[in-house]
């Protein structure tokens, strides 16, 4: 084994143990390869620093999974792959899916609402009145259930459905008379 190889498996051992220096130098030592591949996966610059942090944040909590010390560098970097690609659908698909979700396109009308971009989809949700807006992106967006969103808000889930139907129904109207507009 030589001197490098030592080096990688002592780090992966402290890190393993959660000596924050052991990860620092993990982290520096791989930093600019994990970097050069995001910013290729994902093209934009801001989106390869949020990836690359969210990638180093789930391999040190993953670190114990890590059956070789010395595949290290491939094991993250199949993370900050993994990562990208989940990034990549998300942004990708986000628009569409929401939409069909969110009950505002279905399979038959999905086509009309294709040329609707994602800032002009923000913009619209936005429009919404708080209350609204609020139980839309926590039921659409970020995956609560109406009796979560009750407890947060501290409403009944009765009216977390009344307000995300109402809240569908204005961003619907929103969105087509913008599509109206653009002709």
């Amino acid at each position: 084994m030589n001197s490098k190889n030592h080096t990688l498996l002592t780090l992966v051992k402290s890190a393993r143990k959660g000596e924050l220096s052991a990860q620092e130098a993990l982290y520096y030592q791989y930093c600019k390869a994990m970097y050069n591949l995001c910013i290729r996966m994902c093209g934009n610059e801001t989106d390869a620093h949020d990836l690359l942090q969210e990638g180093f944040i789930t391999a040190f909590a993953k670190l114990h999974q890590l059956k070789d010390a010395e595949m290290f560098g491939g094991w993250l970097k199949r993370i900050m792959i993994n990562q990208c690609i989940a990034h990549s659908k998300k942004k990708n698909n986000f628009g569409r899916v929401m939409m069909v979700e969110a009950g505002l396109a279905n399979e038959s009308n999905e086509d009309r609402w294709e040329n609707i971009s994602m800032e002009e989809l923000h913009h619209a949700i936005k429009q919404l009145p708080e209350g609204c807006r609020q139980i839309f992106v926590l039921y659409a967006i970020e995956d609560y259930t109406h009796q979560q969103i009750a407890g947060e808000l501290g409403l009944s889930a009765g009216t977390s459905k009344s307000q995300y139907n109402r809240a569908k129904r204005l961003l619907q109207g929103i969105l087509l008379k913008k599509m109206a507009s653009n002709g």
